[in-house]
């Protein structure tokens, strides 16, 4: 199988069943009779952007990130949506804004984040449960802390509400 094909099977499994491992990947193309090493399935998930989120349950899962392509509007709404979903704390320390998240979830905000384009923000960092956005200075970084502190804080406030 080609490798054209074989990503767009990945895709159609994603979007399909729910994957919460590599493994559990290649066992379902193992089924379609797809044989595939462990480097390569790594490689097709990070060329497909796939990525791990949080379910209902609170597991992880596979899902599919749509490329930098996607607008402006779409972007700021998965920011605003996911902030809801997985930070914990935001802070600003000189020209650095911190946000912690639920553990496994940095690298998703800071890809959002990345993508949304803020014009202050030049460079993020993630780890486990940690974003740490570089912005010029430390008014910069207040203005982002209270930027996030306000989308944060609405969606807390529409929670309460409901």
């Amino acid at each position: 199988m080609h490798k054209n094909e074989r990503q767009t099977l990945i895709k159609q499994m994603i979007n399909q069943y729910t994957i919460r491992s590599q493994e559990d990947l290649i066992t379902r193309l193992q089924k379609e009779h797809v044989d595939i090493t462990q480097a390569t399935i790594s490689r097709d998930i990070r060329d497909l952007g796939i990525v791990k989120t949080i379910d209902e349950q609170g597991k992880p899962k596979f899902t599919l990130y749509n490329s930098p392509q996607t607008q402006g509007q779409v972007e700021q709404k998965k920011l605003v949506s996911l902030f809801n979903d997985v930070v914990t704390k935001i802070e600003h320390v000189q020209f650095l804004t911190i946000i912690h998240t639920l553990p496994d979830n940095a690298s998703l905000l800071a890809a959002i984040i990345d993508e949304v384009h803020f014009p202050e923000v030049k460079c993020s960092l993630a780890g486990f449960d940690t974003v740490v956005l570089i912005v010029s200075d430390e008014t910069y970084a207040t203005e982002m802390e209270n930027y996030f502190n306000e989308i944060w804080q609405a969606q807390t406030d529409e929670q309460l509400k409901s």
